[in-house]
């Protein structure tokens, strides 16, 4: 099971809808969102997918029936017995999914059945790109021109990999549907790859000596990338359409821009907050002080620290912290303060400390007595 939304909901029908109606709704959404007409997109594959989940089960009365009474989890864990999985019993040669998307495939392409054939053209790879920052660059955002290797269509063959740079010949195999189908015990039939064209549905006689028969070539090219203000480690930015050339005519692939910020000597972030240690003197601690930090932002920020700090104290500066992605608010600087213990102290520094341990109260006593040993 891949999705959780409501099956019915999926196929938009209500609970109460004939199979006719299940029928007729899905043969329109997998239609809509079959891979042949949405080449390259992801969310319509992943649509067209759940689809087929939801009719897999809709279809089947006992399965559906489990579905209406015990929902997903009737094919979770083993529950539901036979019905444990939605494609147990799946009829590659029945009336079902097979006589569907003839029908589809025959309004694809005007054609039956055994004329289907694989679509030529295919999207190209997508690129990835790793792109390192500082925190102050991630803070500030900026424009950084990058260099990458892609590839385009080749010259020579216009992309088809030909000697004659036209397109190849349908594969005699499989009449070009890229696949060869084989039936056993006269009620399975399995598909598998085939060996001419390697599922290509076209053979290649004689390659292109400049591409070697790929279709296409590598060139170096320079992209300038707009990484945003705030951006975040890890983030992965997509740019359309930069990636490999797509073959025999298909759309370009993608690049996948992966951003890492290094880590930083002052601060540690944490989403928009920043925060930083700042260690102080004991007498700083109890007395009460201030000091100048530099910010993010190259700002330099008076911190005050209060009389009486205690080990661990921590203060907020609103809105000194890192930028919010696409906006102009800002998170918060959190500055946590380490009181620092001297370990050598002078005569001198030992005799006062004294003379304020004996004007202490008992517990304060009890404490410098275990400093001063």
């Amino acid at each position: 099971m891949s999705t959780t939304e409501d099956y019915y909901t999926i196929l938009g029908v209500s609970k109460t809808a004939s199979q006719d109606e299940i029928k007729k709704n899905y043969r329109k959404l997998a239609m809509q969102y079959h891979p042949d007409r949405n080449p390259g997109d992801k969310d319509a594959e992943a649509k067209f997918k759940d689809i087929n989940e939801a009719y897999e089960v809709l279809k089947d009365e006992q399965k559906r029936a489990a579905y209406d009474r015990y929902g997903h989890q009737a094919f979770a864990n083993g529950m539901g017995g036979a019905g444990a999985n939605p494609f147990d019993g799946f009829d590659f040669t029945g009336s079902g999914f097979a006589d569907v998307f003839s029908d589809i495939f025959s309004e694809f392409t005007g054609q039956g059945r055994s004329s289907r054939k694989r679509s030529y053209a295919e999207r190209g790879d997508d690129v990835r790109y790793d792109i390192t920052l500082t925190l102050e660059e991630a803070f500030a955002g900026l424009e950084k021109e990058i260099s990458i290797t892609t590839s385009k269509a080749c010259e020579t063959c216009h992309g088809h990999g030909t000697a004659d740079g036209k397109e190849p010949p349908v594969c005699q195999t499989c009449n070009g549907t890229g696949k060869i189908r084989t039936q056993q015990g006269g009620f399975f039939v399995f598909e598998t790859t085939c060996p001419q064209c390697r599922g290509t549905g076209h053979v290649v006689l004689e390659k292109c000596k400049e591409c070697k028969g790929t279709g296409k070539e590598k060139i170096d090219k320079s992209l300038k990338i707009k990484i945003p203000a705030g951006i975040e480690n890890g983030t992965r930015m997509r740019v359309a359409g930069e990636g490999e050339v797509g073959k025999n005519g298909g759309p370009k692939g993608d690049l996948y821009v992966f951003i890492s910020v290094k880590h930083h000597d002052t601060f540690e972030r944490d989403g928009a907050d920043l925060f930083y240690e700042q260690p102080i003197s004991m007498a700083k601690a109890a007395l009460g002080g201030s000091f100048k930090l530099k910010g993010i932002d190259g700002e330099d920020i008076d911190v005050d620290i209060k009389a009486g700090t205690q080990p661990f104290d921590k203060i907020r500066l609103k809105g000194k912290g890192m930028r919010y992605m696409n906006s102009d608010k800002r998170g918060d600087l959190y500055v946590q303060f380490k009181v620092v213990i001297p370990t050598k102290l002078t005569s001198e520094q030992k005799e006062c400390l004294k003379k304020f341990e004996e004007s202490s109260s008992e517990e304060e006593k009890s404490f410098w007595s275990k400093f001063l040993g």
